[in-house]
């Protein structure tokens, strides 16, 4: 399923294809090799050493006239000179090689993303980087195709087009499937791209809405969409505060994926605010141009479940995109109001820009009826995020040390930087309200990331293993590009959260 069906993106999508491992065998306009750093000047990587052959032994020679060491990030392209096919070959540092031989994805991803990214206008390229194992190919073709992604839809100059085509070149065993794969994680975290960076006046809640109702049906997904009226008698009352002020009412929208295989049921929570003005607590206007990204949890929980989906993975799924916009009003929440939430516990609003918490807790409440072994919500929640761990660190909390191991380790595995953090018990006083069960922020300052997944805690059905996701800085790159990651929205956490899916699968038979 392509985004621009969807009416996101820009008509250009690059694909992926396998070839042989002999880059003299393929015909292309570019040709990507590895190079590694040594002591001793670049190096050529596993899949490079015949270009090194084919141009008498003068790779390194080039390379070091152009100064390049083969540091991880570097790029450098120069004539092939009839050597190969190609016209060009393009050098991409991978850094030191492996000891053992065995290479980190990562670095793969990265080098393959930084070399689509440098291909930009071309119509055809291979990638001749180490692929001696299906998930070494995954990873060159997942890298590749995130590389190329750009978004281009309300542009109206002449911006080179993506890559039009990656060759990976690879004989290992299993390939094929591992470059399908990585065209449906591409497709689905470009598609969360495609939805951070389109803007608030294009994406209202009701409009996400048909979105993932239209690409959820054509997934095979059941799709359940309640709207103001529905989420107001159905007592959801915190997604109903946060959205009462805006023109554009608030949506809960429920995703189902069932496997007849299946032994276990996943449960993710989106917090999706469409766009977030902070309400009456207003933010100040610096904060305000790239709170398009508010919705990248939910939108990660659409990408992740059409992914499964396409997969066809044996596990049972359901997915909840919390969805509203939060803006001042005469008809929008005020502080010191009270909420009650779908959960029946109350909610003292003190701070109307601590809103994502609020549609959350109504999502996690509503998700422990559908009886789950794990529910996982993912946020672009809290600021203190960004203090504490940086711009491409998510934090994440979870109801057990084991849980939360089992998270960081998944998202590290998928190159998406994540860091366990405590819940402290002695912040929850700081929560505590004279008028209601809970207050939705702590005044102090101080452990604020923590404080917010307390609070979301409080509203975990009980028995129900849960973890929490804050990547408020890591959805959305304010910076240059690097590796497979462009400027504006990432898609991050998308891949994670099938990683987690996966992880919930029965043992196959032997």
């Amino acid at each position: 399923m392509r985004t621009e069906e969807a009416g996101l993106a820009s008509a250009y999508v690059t694909t992926v294809r396998l070839n042989a491992p002999d880059p003299r065998s393929v015909e292309s306009d570019a040709l990507v090799i590895g190079i590694h750093s040594s002591p001793d000047g670049p190096r050529p990587a596993s899949g490079a050493e015949s270009i090194d052959d084919a141009i008498a032994g003068g790779l390194t020679a080039t390379l070091g006239a152009l100064g390049f060491s083969g540091k991880a990030g570097e790029t450098a392209k120069f004539p092939a000179f009839g050597a190969v096919p190609a016209t060009v070959i393009v050098a991409v540092g991978l850094g030191d090689a492996p000891e053992d031989g065995g290479y980190d994805l990562e670095v793969l991803r990265r080098a393959a993303g930084t070399a689509a990214r440098a291909l930009a206008g071309t119509s055809r390229a291979a990638l001749a980087l180490p692929a001696a194992t299906a998930e070494q190919a995954e990873a060159v073709a997942l890298g590749g195709l995130l590389g190329a992604y750009v978004f281009t839809k309300y542009r109206t100059g002449q911006d080179k087009p993506p890559v039009g085509e990656l060759a990976v070149l690879s004989d290992a065993p299993g390939a094929q499937g591992a470059l399908d794969r990585a065209a449906t994680l591409a497709e689905s975290v470009s598609l969360v791209r495609d939805l951070v960076n389109t803007p608030p006046c294009d994406l209202p809640p009701a409009r996400f809405a048909e979105i993932a109702e239209e690409l959820g049906t054509k997934s095979g997904l059941t799709v359940d969409i309640l709207d103001e009226t529905a989420l107001k008698s159905g007592g959801f009352g915190g997604i109903v505060g946060v959205g009462q002020g805006s023109v554009n009412p608030p949506r809960l929208v429920r995703l189902g994926y069932e496997h007849p295989e299946a032994s276990a049921r996943v449960a993710f929570v989106g917090k999706g605010i469409t766009f977030d003005s902070g309400g009456l607590s207003l933010k100040p206007s610096a904060s305000m141009p790239w709170m398009k990204s508010d919705m990248g949890g939910a939108g990660a929980v659409l990408g992740a479940l059409l992914a499964v989906a396409k997969l066809g993975l044996r596990v049972n799924a359901v997915g909840y995109l919390c969805l509203a916009e939060n803006m001042p009003s005469g008809s929008a929440q005020r502080p010191s109001d009270v909420l009650t939430t779908y959960s029946g516990k109350t909610v003292e609003v003190v701070d109307t820009d601590a809103e994502g918490r609020l549609v959350l807790v109504d999502g996690i409440a509503r998700a422990g009826e559908d009886d789950p072994d794990v529910i996982v919500d993912v946020a672009t929640l809290t600021g203190a995020q960004i203090v504490a761990l940086g711009w491409r660190t998510c934090g994440v909390m979870a109801s057990d040390e084991e849980l939360r191991a089992d998270v960081v380790e998944t998202a590290v595995a998928q190159g998406e930087a994540a860091w366990g953090m405590p819940l402290p018990d002695e912040l929850r006083k700081g929560l505590d309200s004279p008028v209601a069960d809970i207050a939705n922020l702590n005044p102090e300052r101080s452990g604020s990331m923590l404080a917010a997944g307390i609070f979301l805690r409080e509203f975990v059905p009980e028995g129900v293993r849960w973890a929490h996701i804050d990547m408020a800085g890591p959805a959305f790159n304010k910076e240059a590009p690097h590796g497979y990651t462009p400027k504006g929205g990432t898609g991050v956490i998308t891949r994670t959260l099938v990683a987690l899916a996966e992880r919930h699968q029965p043992a196959r038979e032997a």
